[in-house]
């Protein structure tokens, strides 16, 4: 029998990561957008919350919980209700902690996830996203050989989350026989990171190029060792990329329907009018059917099933929806939905972003 109710310890920290989201990323929304920056105390008060050190063994620092795809959707959806870019920068570690967890050599997670166990903020992240017009996210154009025993990589990626401050970046490439993985450390020879992007949406998240130029690092950088099947990680990313969709679509929704509860039209809210009604109960309506994608390919994930199929149709009708949802939640606000005294214009700018953005989050 299928049953969608979380379990009692799932729903304590969906509710935890909820009043979070409310309380402390949520009135911090607008002005980080302004700002173009991540409020210096939040990365503290989500670091007490355990959100990267719940998953890593208590051998390596960590509190020694479980890694579970499905708790990691309900968190993600609660901390991208209370900000999208908030929460990219908040869970950034995890990009490199869960690739770890899931495909690490012993060696490696010895000697990395002790970094990500202490009582501070580390940056970690991922470099995935390549800025060509044919990115493939199972084939990049970077590429890895080997020399020597060394590997030396080179390419260019985009869109790395807090690159320039990245304790280790993990570098996806090509090599000879296949999608890899490789542990860059930050301040690497050859490793060099650009000036920062000015995106369009999730504005408080910094986000950077970098270029590699002949780094060479040794074989024991490649995740896994001799190597590993990325395909697990690639679908977890997918599936964190459609769990933030929700979030920001849930925000979008909740914020047109209480203004068209408020909001008075000829005497009456424009909550009752037919056309409004019907646009808030269609929305209601995605929002129900990205998340059960979502929560499908998650279960997936953590039974080990093949997931590639459900986490690529979950990140591609979440990316589709949350745009249209969030556009949806500006009609209703009218001509104040273009302003930014409203929140639902940077809710469809970061909405925007889901068409692009790939590997900024894993479960």
């Amino acid at each position: 029998m299928v049953n969608f109710s979380p379990s009692e310890e799932q729903e304590l920290l969906r509710q935890t990561l909820a009043d979070f989201a409310r309380e402390a990323l949520r009135p911090h929304l607008r002005e980080s957008d302004e700002k173009n920056a991540m409020p210096d105390e939040l990365p503290a008060k989500a670091w007490e919350l355990g959100l990267v050190q719940e998953s890593i063994p208590e051998a390596h620092g960590g509190f020694g919980g479980t890694r579970c795809a499905v708790s990691g959707a309900l968190v993600l959806e609660e901390l991208a209700y209370g900000g999208l870019a908030l929460a990219l920068h908040l869970v950034s570690p995890r990009l490199v902690t869960v690739p770890l967890l899931v495909a690490g050599t012993d060696a490696q997670r010895a000697h990395w996830l002790p970094k990500f166990a202490g009582a501070k903020f580390t940056s970690g992240t991922a470099a995935v996203v390549e800025p060509r017009w044919d990115f493939d996210i199972a084939h990049p154009a970077t590429r890895a050989e080997r020399n020597g025993g060394d590997w030396v990589l080179t390419g260019t990626k985009c869109f790395v989350p807090l690159a320039d401050r990245a304790e280790v970046i993990l570098v996806y490439t090509t090599t000879p026989d296949g999608l890899a993985a490789f542990l860059v450390e930050g301040g690497a020879k050859g490793l060099s990171v650009g000036e920062r992007e000015k995106n369009m949406g999730v504005k408080a998240l910094e986000t950077f190029p970098i270029t590699l130029e002949g780094v060479r690092v040794p074989a024991a950088a490649r995740l896994g060792g001799d190597g590993a099947d990325l395909q697990p990680l690639l679908d977890a990313s997918r599936v964190a990329s459609a769990a933030a969709a929700v979030g920001v679509a849930r925000a979008a929704f909740d914020y047109a329907r209480e203004y068209a509860k408020e909001r008075k039209a000829f005497g009456v809210a424009i909550a009752q009018k037919q056309a409004i009604a019907f646009m808030l109960s269609n929305m209601a309506i995605e929002i129900d059917s990205i998340r059960l994608l979502t929560w499908e390919a998650a279960w997936r994930l953590d039974q080990g099933l093949p997931a590639t199929r459900e986490a690529v149709l979950a990140r591609q009708y979440a990316a589709d929806q949350v745009l249209k949802i969030a556009d949806n939640a500006l009609q209703v606000l009218g001509g104040h939905g273009y302003i930014r005294d409203h929140l639902v214009e940077l809710f469809l700018r970061d909405a925007r972003g889901f068409a692009v953005i790939d590997g900024l989050a894993i479960i």
